[in-house]
C-alpha cells in the first residue's frame, strides 16, 4: 500500500506576478491547462496508490479543494496548517495520521514540479516500493545537466546511470563552486525532493534526530478537528513547531539511504527562466504562453495569463516578460531567481499586488474586483450550488446586486426574495443581509458597492455555516 502524501504549501514568491502568497506556484496556470497541483493529484489517482493526504496551508484550502474537485479527486484526506512550518512538520503529521497503518508507505511528493512522462514516473516509484517495504528510507534523483545552486545533491556509490543504489552523502544546495565540482564527479544527483519510507520508520526517524517536533505535531493533529471537509490542525499546538525543512530534519542525519533515478522530465520550475527552459521553444528559442507574440526576439518568455490581454515582444533578447490582469514583470531571464526583491519594494509600498489577487477563493465560492474608486468598487462574485454567505451588515457601504447567471435568494432584514437573471436588488447601509445560491448551477452577480470605505474588514458576522471567526475580514 502506497500513501501519496502531496505537499501543498508555499508562499508563491518565486513565480510573481503569477504566483503570489494568495496563490502559491502549483495552483497558479503557468503552463495552461491544468495547474501544477492538479498535475500531481491526477498522477497520484493510479491504481498503485491509496487514498492521498494532502498538506496545505489554511489559505489556501478552499483552491486546493476546487482544484481537487474539478479532476474528479474528491476522497481524500486534507491536513491543513494554521501557520507555515515547512516541510518536516507537515511529513510528521502526514505520518501522524497514518500511525494505525505502521507498515504503509508514504510517497511524500512536492506538488510544484513538472514531470512530464507518468509512465516513467511510476516505473521508478515501483522500483522504490520494495527497498521502502522493507523499511529503507528512498529518495529519487535526477541526472545533473548543469551546475546548480538550486538543488541538493545525493553522492552514490558508483556512476550516476545505476537506476538503484545507495546514497553515501546528502548534500544540501552547495555553492557555486563545489557544484561545480559535484558535476565534475560523475557520481552525483540531484535531490529530486520525492521520498518514500514506511509510516513507522518515518516516527522512529523523527523520534530519534527531531524529537522535539514530535508533541506539537501529535498536539496539532490530536486537538485539531474536522471542518468542511478538512482536518484543521490545532493553531497553538502546531505554532510550537520548528520551522525546519524534512531534508535538513532527517535526510541529512541519515548514514545512508536509496536512491532511485528519475528520467520521465523532471523540472523544478524554481524560477521563470527555468519555466522557459521547460517550455517547448518557438523559434529564436522563445517560449510563449498565453495571448502572446514576438517580434525579433531571443531566448525571452512572454506570458500573459488573461486570454483579454495580448502581450508582445519586439527585439527582445534573455527577457522574462509576463503580464496579469494587475501586474507586469520585466526582468533579465538570468536574474529571475531575485523576483523576490519584487515583492519586498511592492509590499514597502503596501501594494496589494505583492501578495492578494484580483480574484479571492472563499469557501461557497470566488469574488474578483473588476473596478476600484474612491467611493465605489464593482465586483463579480460567483457562488457555488448549495452555498451561501454569512449573515452579515456592513457600517460604511451599500450595495447593489444584478444577476447575471443563475438566481440568488437574497435576505434584507425580515424578507427574502429569490432573484432571477437581468434582476437586481438593493442593500441599504447597515442592512442585515445574506446571499445565497439555492440551484444546482453556479450563480454569478456584478456587485456594485458606494461608500466611504469599502475595505473587507467591513463586516459585521451574525451567523455563518463555515464556522469561520468573526476576526476573519472575510464575507
Amino acid at each position: 500500500m502506497i500513501i501519496p502524501v502531496i505537499m501543498a504549501g508555499g508562499t508563491g514568491t518565486r513565480m510573481w506576478p503569477a504566483s503570489r502568497k494568495a496563490l502559491p506556484k502549483q495552483f497558479a496556470p503557468l503552463l495552461g491547462g491544468d495547474t501544477l497541483f492538479q498535475q500531481t493529484v491526477k498522477r497520484l489517482s493510479d491504481p498503485r496508490f491509496d487514498r492521498p493526504c494532502v498538506v496545505s496551508a489554511e489559505e489556501c484550502r478552499f483552491i486546493a479543494r476546487d482544484q481537487m474537485g474539478a479532476v474528479g479527486a474528491n476522497n481524500v484526506l486534507h491536513l491543513v496548517e494554521p501557520v507555515a512550518r515547512n516541510t518536516a512538520a507537515a511529513v510528521l503529521t502526514a505520518a501522524l495520521a497514518h500511525r494505525d497503518q505502521p507498515e504503509a508507505v508514504l510517497l511524500i511528493s512536492p506538488s510544484d514540479h513538472v514531470i512530464s512522462d507518468e509512465a516513467g514516473f511510476h516505473a521508478a516509484v515501483d522500483l522504490g516500493r520494495d527497498a521502502a517495504a522493507e523499511g529503507e528510507v528512498v529518495c529519487f534523483g535526477v541526472f545533473p545537466t548543469h551546475p546548480s545552486s538550486a538543488y541538493g545533491y545525493l553522492q552514490v556509490d558508483r556512476g550516476s546511470d545505476a537506476k538503484v543504489q545507495k546514497v553515501t552523502e546528502f548534500i544540501e544546495k552547495p555553492d557555486a563552486a563545489a557544484a561545480t565540482e559535484l558535476l565534475g564527479r560523475g557520481n552525483s544527483l540531484w535531490n529530486a525532493g520525492i521520498f518514500m519510507l514506511r509510516v513507522d520508520v518515518a516516527l522512529e526517524l523523527f523520534k530519534t534526530h527531531a524529537p522535539d517536533l514530535l508533541p506539537p505535531c501529535h498536539g496539532g493533529l490530536s486537538l485539531g478537528g474536522e471542518d468542511l471537509g478538512f482536518h484543521r490542525l490545532n493553531r497553538d499546538a502546531f505554532k510550537r513547531c520548528r520551522a525546519i525543512a524534512f531534508d535538513r530534519a532527517i535526510m541529512e542525519k541519515l548514514p545512508s539511504c536509496t536512491v532511485v533515478s528519475l528520467d520521465c522530465g523532471w523540472a523544478d520550475l524554481g524560477s521563470w527562466s527555468a519555466l522557459r527552459d521547460h517550455q517547448v521553444k518557438k523559434p529564436g528559442g522563445n517560449a510563449l504562453i498565453g495571448d502572446a507574440s514576438a517580434i525579433d526576439c531571443r531566448n525571452s518568455l512572454l506570458k500573459s495569463t488573461n486570454s483579454d490581454m495580448a502581450i508582445v515582444g519586439l527585439g527582445l533578447d534573455g527577457i522574462v516578460a509576463v503580464a496579469t490582469d494587475d501586474a507586469v514583470l520585466v526582468a533579465d531571464a538570468s536574474r529571475s531567481e531575485e523576483v523576490g526583491k519584487a515583492i519586498e519594494v511592492l509590499n514597502a509600498r503596501s501594494a496589494p499586488q505583492a501578495e492578494e489577487f484580483p480574484r479571492c477563493h472563499r469557501p461557497w465560492g470566488f469574488y474578483e474586483t473588476l473596478s476600484l474608486g474612491a467611493r465605489f468598487q464593482v465586483k463579480r462574485i460567483v457562488v457555488h450550488p448549495g452555498q451561501k454567505l454569512s449573515l452579515q451588515s456592513h457600517v460604511h457601504r451599500a450595495e447593489h446586486w444584478v444577476v447575471v447567471e443563475g438566481s440568488a435568494l437574497v435576505t434584507v432584514g425580515d424578507e427574502t426574495k429569490l432573484v432571477g437573471e437581468n434582476e437586481s436588488t438593493y442593500i441599504p447601509l447597515g442592512a442585515v443581509h445574506r446571499l445565497e445560491n439555492p440551484g444546482k448551477l453556479p450563480l454569478a452577480l456584478i456587485e456594485v458597492q458606494s461608500g466611504c470605505y469599502l475595505g473587507e474588514d467591513d463586516i459585521t458576522r451574525y451567523e455563518d455555516i463555515y464556522a469561520r471567526d468573526q476576526n476573519e475580514e472575510v464575507a
